[in-house]
């Protein structure tokens, strides 16, 4: 046998599989929580987002009865984000709480009595309905 054959200086793993492979398990158990949550997160945007295109669009007579803001980031460098949220009451008494782009926010008042259209969780648009309520001063 030749000296090269007994030598067992180079393994057949990778490098990568070195590092598998002495990885003590706690780290093991970590990566795999951390690729567990990752992996609901996009089962969870995914079938949220299905489940929105699969909804109809519906068009119903509301009044913006809320709004609310939630600010999140902010801290040292990282700059703040902001969520708009309006909720729609509708004739029968029912209430749904939707996230709307700060244009829209802006435009809606509370009060605001028109024409909502969304679709699922998907706020689409609001048709604000002048009322010919005459002002007594």
């Amino acid at each position: 046998m030749s000296e090269w054959q007994d030598f067992n200086g180079f393994d057949e793993r990778s490098f990568f599989g070195n590092f598998i492979h002495e990885m003590p398990l706690f780290f093991k158990l970590f990566a795999l929580l951390i690729l567990g949550i990752f992996v609901f997160i996009i089962y969870k945007s995914v079938r949220s987002w299905m489940s929105n295109n699969a909804s109809p669009l519906i068009k119903a007579s509301s009044k913006a009865v809320t709004k609310r803001t939630e600010v999140w980031g902010g801290s040292g460098e990282s700059s703040a984000h902001t969520s708009y949220y309006v909720t729609f009451e509708f004739e029968d008494g029912g209430r749904l709480e939707l996230q709307v782009r700060d244009q829209d926010y802006g435009l809606i008042v509370e009060g605001d009595r028109g024409e909502l259209l969304y679709q699922g969780t998907r706020f689409k648009s609001f048709d604000r309905v002048k009322e010919t309520e005459r002002l007594n001063f």
